[in-house]
């Protein structure tokens, strides 16, 4: 079985936003958005998804299952291990706007090794290749795959791995060249992505340790990969999309016409805050509840302040605050003074 050809969401633009729990749902997805240069498509993942319970969800029912910006190319990322569940679960996601399917099997965590689910699959080659002929044979959508570097796996091991998985139909490959046991720490290995690419006839894209445009540069120019995906980092510096797209000549992102991308730490730090704005105007239209809509503010300000200078007042602000109305305030008073960003953290936690 062949992969079948990229899809015309897939873009031009050599950057895409990582599958993140608990992060990448439709308030994030549309807050980072803004950040695409005009007309430029690439695609848009959901936060992990289980084959199981979106089987017997509604369209809407739960925030991670929002898919109204499916016309951006939205690409679900599915966690299964089961022929009945992963098919009928991807024909309703389909039914919902999904435009492909991403299959975990990248997941280090002791629940998904566990069931058999995310990187555990990757201790089974013959199954692993079953479940993605099972996603290929279920609808019309392409099928992606995001992978570790497996447990123990040399790199001829990994090239027979993803072989397997082109053959069974994936359209595409993203690999996160850690060890299940790395988890997030230590070096992402890139150089098994250029290995990669002399020996296996499908796209790539790569993930691990990128945190600003240096590292998105010196990546992209040495290693053979159609995109790169970027979770954490983005977080904080959603306005990459829009610093590569200035570098390749793309159009400025619609909301920000006629303005250059921010550059230096202080305009990344004035940049972040109204992020966080745009950031919490869709939680509140998502979630509605304010105690909802603080958690996840709370939760993308622990990933993303580990950037900003002095990021930590701000975040202690929003955890006092009662209402909307005080998360607004915090906000208007910490950015109402010059802030920082710094262009690389430690990403080992």
């Amino acid at each position: 079985m062949n992969s079948a050809p990229l899809p015309q969401y897939f873009g031009r633009h050599p950057l895409c936003l990582a599958p993140m729990v608990g992060i990448t749902d439709y308030a994030f997805r549309r807050s980072v958005q803004r950040y695409l240069p005009e007309g430029e498509n690439t695609i848009w993942p959901t936060e992990m998804l289980s084959s199981r319970r979106v089987l017997y969800q509604k369209e809407d029912e739960r925030p991670e299952n929002c898919l109204r910006d499916h016309e951006y190319g939205v690409h679900p990322q599915l966690l299964g291990n089961e022929k009945v569940f992963i098919q009928d679960s991807i024909k309703k996601l389909e039914s919902w706007g999904a435009k492909g399917i991403d299959i975990n099997m990248g997941c280090p965590v002791k629940k998904a090794l566990k069931h058999n689910y995310g990187v555990a699959l990757m201790g089974d080659p013959g199954y692993a290749k079953k479940v993605v002929e099972w996603a290929v044979e279920s609808s019309t959508l392409p099928v992606s795959v995001k992978l570790r570097s497996g447990f123990d796996f040399s790199e001829q091991k990994l090239q027979k791995f993803i072989g397997g998985l082109r053959d069974a139909g994936a359209s595409w490959i993203t690999l996160h060249p850690r060890k299940a046991g790395q988890k997030r720490r230590g070096v992402a290995n890139w150089d098994q992505l250029k290995t990669l690419s002399q020996s296996i006839d499908v796209p790539l894209i790569g993930n691990g340790d990128v945190q600003c445009m240096d590292d998105f540069e010196s990546r992209f120019k040495y290693y053979p990969v159609e995109k790169i995906m970027v979770g954490r980092a983005l977080c904080a510096r959603p306005w990459l999309f829009w610093q590569i797209g200035e570098k390749l000549g793309m159009k400025s992102p619609r909301d920000f016409a006629g303005q250059n991308a921010p550059q230096s730490p202080i305009e990344e730090g004035a940049a972040y805050g109204k992020f966080l704005s745009f950031y919490l105007k869709e939680l509140q239209e998502l979630y509605g509840d304010f105690s909802k809509v603080k958690r996840r503010m709370v939760f993308l300000l622990h990933h993303g302040i580990q950037w900003l200078d002095f990021g930590l007042s701000l975040k202690k602000a929003v955890l006092k605050s009662k209402s909307i109305g005080e998360i607004e305030n915090g906000l208007t008073t910490f950015f109402s003074q010059e802030q920082r960003m710094s262009k690389r953290t430690s990403l080992a936690q």
